[in-house]
């Protein structure tokens, strides 16, 4: 059984013991012999079982660091009067994961594998893929007596002092990236520690669609295992925190898988505005995709001519307003109520000798038996 943490997280380990019997969970060392754990870092917690013969028990290391990775064995301890019996049921190999490593293709890349202080005169390797004696990548170097080991585009370099040894790539390609692990060299490779070497490419996918469309999004990948597609701002992200494929739970998105010719294709139908943002693709080697959705053009269509009629609608409603108010000034100018004064006058004239032919004297008469309209007549005498 294998478990893989985190640096400076915490790890829980299970295993089955009989009922009524001790736990026993012991971590091997260099001579393989397993020495008993007893520590603050470490907690058990016993669970019962369906079967009414075994429980289950849950060892829980805390704030792992270097020093936790290793080989463990879980089993049960049994005691009569003078001996203690202790049978060793499970192995558990604990690796250590480092914080992926994220470089774009012709860039440079430093990891870092730190290791216990025990180890410190011991042969330290960085290999692609897990280290082994028997079958070395041709990337594989190992640090020793030297302390610095350099090829080409590979530098390791061990810091005594630090416990931390770091491999150096160059110039970086697709084919560097993939899965580095640390070892320490004792009677055999102890690969301990891992992490994860993804290289973007230099060549981006930008798409630009409309709502409602469908499509597909090729993605190339060398691991069969490993196939990730990712939105996030960031590519190291997709690692722990992004939202991967295997975590979207949307009938919209499916993949199919071309083994032979190195690649996998995402499709979504349907797309939508919230679909827009920056996805990751691929699995070591990472493609940078640029999604772009539009609203549809039947849309715009649609909320032009919207506006368009809200526009005459204001106007139409504006123009009859302003003809309504005027109407109404020039009705309320009118009279609405009869008067009872007369709206008319009767004027005579009278003709004295005393006056010039040019003057005459008007008088308003009061009496109400006039008629309203009179005509008044001037006539001149010669002499």
């Amino acid at each position: 059984m294998t478990e893989s943490v985190y640096l400076g997280e915490e790890v829980n380990i299970s295993c089955q013991i009989p009922e009524k019997h001790k736990v026993h969970f012991c971590k091997e060392d260099d001579n393989h012999i397993c020495q008993n754990i007893s520590s603050s870092k470490v907690t058990e917690m016993s669970g019962s079982s369906e079967r009414n013969e075994e429980r289950v028990v849950t060892v829980s290391i805390s704030n792992v660091s270097v020093r936790d990775a290793g080989v463990y064995w879980c089993g049960a301890e049994t005691r009569d009067t003078y001996l203690s019996f202790i049978s060793l049921t499970t192995k558990i190999q604990l690796n250590l994961i480092m914080a992926p490593v994220v470089r774009r293709e012709g860039e440079s890349a430093e990891i870092f594998c730190p290791y216990d202080s025990i180890y410190k005169s011991k042969p330290k390797s960085l290999c692609k893929g897990k280290c082994s004696t028997r079958d070395r990548n041709p990337l594989s170097e190992t640090v020793r007596e030297e302390k610095e080991t350099k090829t080409d585009r590979l530098t390791l370099k061990d810091d005594v002092t630090a416990s931390v040894f770091t491999g150096s790539i160059t110039a970086l390609t697709a084919e560097d990236a993939g899965k580095y692990w640390c070892a320490v060299t004792l009677e055999t490779e102890l690969n301990y520690l891992h992490t994860h070497l993804m290289v973007i490419m230099n060549e981006e996918l930008n798409l630009t669609k409309y709502e409602g469309d469908d499509v597909s999004i090729q993605c190339k990948h060398q691991d069969e295992d490993q196939k990730s597609f990712c939105k996030a701002h960031e590519a190291s992200m997709c690692v722990k925190d992004g939202v991967s494929l295997e975590t979207i739970r949307d009938d919209r998105f499916s993949f199919s898988d071309e083994a032979s010719a190195g690649v996998f294709t995402v499709n979504i139908t349907d797309l939508r505005e919230e679909d827009s943002g920056i996805y990751w693709c691929g699995d070591h080697v990472i493609t940078e995709v640029h999604l772009n959705i539009k609203r549809g053009f039947s849309m715009i269509i649609i909320i032009s001519v919207c506006v368009i009629l809200l526009l005459i609608a204001g106007f139409t409603l504006t123009v009859c307003t302003l003809r309504h108010e005027r109407r109404g000034d020039a009705h309320s100018q009118l009279p609405t109520i009869p008067s009872d004064e007369l709206l008319y006058t009767a004027v005579s004239f009278q003709k004295h000798p005393e006056e010039s032919l040019s003057d005459a004297t008007v008088r308003f008469s009061k009496n109400e038996i006039h008629s309203d309209y009179a005509s008044v007549s001037h006539r001149m005498r010669l002499n």
